[in-house]
């Protein structure tokens, strides 16, 4: 376990989501959370001038493969990355080997995040047993032994009736299910992005509607019987749009997106491109488009990294037999700031709130920001910097990004998690 330490930052500029706050000051930790004056000897302190400090960021939706798949990425090297990317919490999804879908599960990925990781992890249990769509799972002790919602992520929940009863359910313990839109119909074969692109690679396509159709029935069910579900990963214009209208009506629909469908197009396919295969998949300019805009307007509350490492002999094949799935924990900072940040698209504190208040308000954490008695989640962060994104210096087990040299904007300097320094390039 990473020891806790006493620090002060002086001269810091001080963004913080939870409050609305950016001020300029100094920031006290110790004994692992936020303190007004120290009671014991400080241990390092940090001029902070130039520098922005902002809460640690919570991943709302990502893959750490264990237990099951540890070849290509474990709970210590995960988080480990994560860390590196300024995440402090990370939202699991239960597509693990075996599903995770009984408590013993859900209580084992906490203790060894807690015990031997760099970063909180807060799972999300099956929805159904095994994500097979038969029969509910065990949502009850799931929630008592610290699922934060469900999910069947990696696969859709084929039928409404499921879903419904999904939903119902995991009401009554405050949890929300989030959804893995995607008509199975529609989708199955398909690689890519239906249209000009896959029919000149003659790569087969899925179609927009594939995921149109299941945003549209679970904002439907969502209405019927008023209870909140979670959207993930948002990759159409025609979701964004259903979902900003299903908001003005008050249905209790929230939604993310991944840096992915706001920095790429299907284009990045060209070459039969595997890093670049992904699920959903990368869709038109135009929908690119239409999730910024989501963004800007906020339809779109959250951005997630749907972090998803594979070993390279799973890339390394013909496009139709590779993988899905990119790692993200490093970039989904960095892309977000790059992306709509610099270019004007959210404010700095706009784009934070995606990635701290509204996956915390999502998934029910605390809300409380950088307040003295609060957990020392921490993040200092250089917004001059520029740097090179190389996938070969990644803390992950995997190496599956379309991003490897890409330009970024901004770099992170230093992570805390609960007092601990997590991540470090300032010694």
């Amino acid at each position: 376990m990473i020891k806790q330490t006493t620090l002060h930052i002086k001269n810091i500029r001080i963004i913080d989501p939870y409050t609305d706050r950016d001020t300029t000051g100094e920031i006290k930790v110790e004994d692992g959370v936020f303190v007004e004056e120290f009671t014991q000897d400080i241990e390092r302190t940090i001029d902070g001038r130039g520098l922005i400090a902002f809460p640690g960021l919570i991943d709302a939706h990502a893959h750490l493969r264990e237990p099951g798949e540890e070849y290509k990425e474990d709970i210590i090297s995960g988080t480990r990355s994560a860390a590196k990317g300024g995440i402090t919490k990370i939202c699991t999804m239960p597509n693990t080997k075996p599903v995770c879908d009984d408590p013993t599960l859900i209580r084992y990925q906490i203790d060894q995040a807690e015990n031997h990781g760099f970063a909180s992890v807060l799972p999300l249990g099956a929805l159904t047993k095994g994500q097979k769509g038969l029969e509910l799972a065990e949502i009850g002790l799931m929630a008592e032994a610290g699922a934060v919602g469900f999910s069947d992520d990696g696969q859709p929940v084929a039928t409404a009736d499921m879903m419904q009863k999904g939903m119902r359910y995991a009401a009554m313990f405050d949890r929300v299910v989030a959804s893995h839109c995607e008509d199975p119909s529609l989708a199955k074969g398909g690689v890519m992005n239906e249209g000009y692109v896959s029919t000149e690679l003659g790569l087969r396509g899925i179609p927009s509607t594939a995921e149109d159709i299941m945003v549209a029935r679970e904002i439907a069910l969502a209405e019927y019987h008023d209870l909140p579900v979670h959207i993930c990963h948002v990759s159409t214009a025609r979701a964004v749009s259903m979902i900003r209208q299903a908001k003005r009506e008050g249905i209790k629909v929230s939604a993310e997106t991944c840096p992915q469908y706001f920095s790429l197009t299907e284009e990045a396919v060209y070459g039969y491109n595997t890093h670049a295969k992904c699920n959903p998949p990368l869709r038109t300019e135009a929908d690119r488009q239409a999730i910024i805009a989501g963004l800007k307007d906020d339809t779109i509350d959250i951005i997630a990294s749907d972090h998803a490492p594979h070993h390279e002999d799973e890339k390394d094949l013909e496009f139709s037999l590779a993988n899905n799935g990119m790692i993200g924990f490093e970039t989904l900072w960095p892309l977000s700031f790059t992306e709509l940040v610099q270019p004007g698209h959210l404010s700095l504190m706009a784009a934070l709130k995606k990635l701290t208040l509204e996956p915390a308000k999502c998934y029910h954490q605390a809300t409380a920001g950088i307040q003295p008695g609060q957990p020392a989640d921490l993040v200092i962060f250089d917004p001059e910097a520029e740097t090179i994104y190389r996938v070969k210096e990644s803390l992950s087990k995997s190496r599956n990004s379309p991003f490897d040299g890409q330009a970024l904007s901004g770099e992170i300097l230093m992570t805390l998690w609960k007092g601990r320094i997590s991540y470090d390039k300032l010694r």
